[in-house]
């Protein structure tokens, strides 16, 4: 694997790559068995700038022949999260996790975690329900797979809760150093408590907001290298896109390859790792709270055209006019 050495002053043994190439010919060049986490969300056929849409099959059918490369440069402790929304046709939903858990278990990875992303604003509908949550899924190639529970541990609900009976009566129940978090995660939280990842997704008054229209947030990186690799792993992009992956092992003394097609992203993607290196670039802090307005804040009152309409179908309704 080529590597050049990132800047001095974030940690002189943490290597960044960013490839400008075809995701299928970079990969063919890693070497085999040497990536502790491939971490993506890949292009979802939607019509972005940046892909051509096509069938659902034939699309899927270049996902897999990608997969398999993923798989052969997976390590054998590594794991794989494949985060993915739905694929929309004619206003039919196609939830695509579902078809790429199909494509991985054939390929032998194991299932550990389908963690659901959740976000309080996106795209409207207006035939159906507003989607507001996507999902990734966290595989391992096997049974001795990295997970480092302890960095992602969250602080327990009710830490003086004691055995009530048995050999540990009177004593704590939990860990010391908090609980488990499940499958769901409330990560912006401070508690972390409810196990649903509640990150806002990056839209125009986001901090880490670029030109990219999918963008991820570091902080969802954060949380699967935390727990998914080691310090000096090495982890894998294969749809950079502006290098939030990237950025985020690299944040956390992890070997960063990131591979994209588009130029102009990976320009961006330089850019940012140029403003990590100099303490310039913005990011959302991993423990700030999501923002509740309060009912003084304007954006949370109801507007005077609206509660003159609701008088109004008030008195139509009660016959008083």
């Amino acid at each position: 694997m080529t590597k050049e050495t990132l800047f001095d002053h974030i940690d002189p043994n943490v290597k960044c790559l960013i490839e400008n190439a075809d995701c299928l010919t970079a990969l063919q060049k890693v070497d085999s068995a040497t990536i502790d986490l491939i971490l993506t969300s890949p292009p979802y056929n939607i019509g972005k700038s940046y892909e051509v849409k096509t069938s659902i099959e034939k699309y899927l059918e270049g996902q897999e022949e990608i997969i398999a490369e993923l798989v052969r440069v997976l390590s054998e402790r590594g794991n794989l999260c494949w985060q993915v929304g739905n694929y929309v046709d004619k206003g039919e939903v196609f939830p695509l996790d579902i078809y790429y858990y199909q494509i991985f278990k054939k390929h032998g990875l194991k299932l550990r975690n389908r963690i659901v992303w959740h976000f309080g604003h996106g795209l409207h509908a207006s035939n159906r329900f507003s989607g507001r949550y996507e999902t990734l899924l966290w595989f391992s190639k096997t049974d001795d797979y990295i997970f480092n529970l302890d960095h992602v541990r969250v602080p327990s609900k009710y830490p003086g809760k004691l055995h009530f009976k048995g050999p540990k009566k009177g004593q704590p129940s939990g860990n010391p150093l908090g609980k488990n978090p499940s499958d769901v995660w409330e990560i912006m939280e401070h508690d972390w408590d409810t196990a649903m990842w509640n990150i806002p997704n990056v839209k125009s008054n986001h901090p880490e907001k670029t030109e990219h229209p999918c963008q991820f947030p570091i902080e969802l990186v954060e949380r699967c290298v935390l727990a998914l690799t080691d310090e000096n792993s090495w982890v894998l992009d294969p749809f950079a896109g502006v290098g939030s992956t990237v950025v985020g092992a690299l944040k956390h003394r992890r070997n960063a390859l990131g591979i994209e097609k588009e130029k102009a992203y990976c320009d961006i993607a330089h850019q940012r790792v140029n403003e990590l290196r100099q303490g310039k670039l913005k990011m959302r802090p991993m423990d700030k709270p999501i923002h509740k307005p309060t009912l003084n804040d304007k954006v949370a009152q109801i507007p005077q055209e609206w509660k003159q309409l609701e008088l109004t179908n008030h008195y139509q309704e009660n016959g008083h006019l």
